[in-house]
């Protein structure tokens, strides 16, 4: 009964890794195209949390691997064929651990990265600096206030968003892509997490059903 658990455990756990990873990538590429527009990216005009593409290589690429392995090995034993099912497990097991610490990094810069607020053009005249239009991060520079506190006044605070002038939006678009990042990376952790105890469990018992 174990080993079926373990089975049917990997079954479920690999495919939802194999969608949030695919999510995780596609949240971080829209990240680097603000507005739908691709000219910021060749510019540079991108924020620096996003150009670092923790959704790619930690909540993406690193998840992938693992949730592919675990899938594979999940639907391949399935009805047991003796299929060196505990070296698998114990494969799984590592792959998963490396899936927590990737998602991890890619919810901590993601929560940095909604922090800070995004990079756009906006009217220096309001932060000291003359008349000129900046490029640079207005809510990070927000006079002298704590940062937790910058955070919760631009986030919640809708009427401040208006201050990024370009690209156009940019302030719903980094709160929503890297909310959900960290959402995504959130249920990552815990599906990988589960799937390391699964992996030690099948150390012991194997994946297969038919013993």
């Amino acid at each position: 009964r174990v080993a079926m658990c373990v089975g049917k455990c990997s079954r479920i756990v690999g495919p939802c890794l194999l969608v949030l990873g695919t999510l995780s990538v596609v949240a971080n590429i829209l990240l680097l195209l603000p507005s739908g527009a691709s000219k910021y990216l060749v510019e540079g005009h991108i924020s620096k949390h996003a150009k670092a593409m923790p959704g790619i290589w930690g909540g993406g690429i690193i998840v992938l691997l693992a949730a592919t392995h675990i899938t594979a090995v999940g639907w391949r034993c399935t009805g047991c064929s003796d299929c060196g099912t505990r070296s698998n497990a114990f494969i799984s097991a590592v792959l998963s651990k490396l899936a927590v610490l990737g998602a991890a990094a890619c919810f901590v810069l993601s929560g940095v990265g909604l922090t800070n607020g995004p990079l756009c053009s906006y009217n220096a005249s309001k932060h000291g600096h003359g008349h000129e239009i900046l490029w640079g991060y207005p809510f990070l520079d927000a006079g002298d206030q704590e940062p937790d506190i910058r955070a919760e006044n631009y986030i919640l605070d809708r009427r401040t968003w208006s201050i990024c002038l370009e690209p156009e939006g940019v302030v719903a678009w980094n709160v929503v892509l890297f909310s959900l990042l960290m959402l995504i990376s959130a249920a990552e952790m815990v599906l990988a997490s589960l799937q390391i105890l699964n992996g030690c469990l099948g150390c012991l018992c194997g994946f297969c059903e038919g013993k």
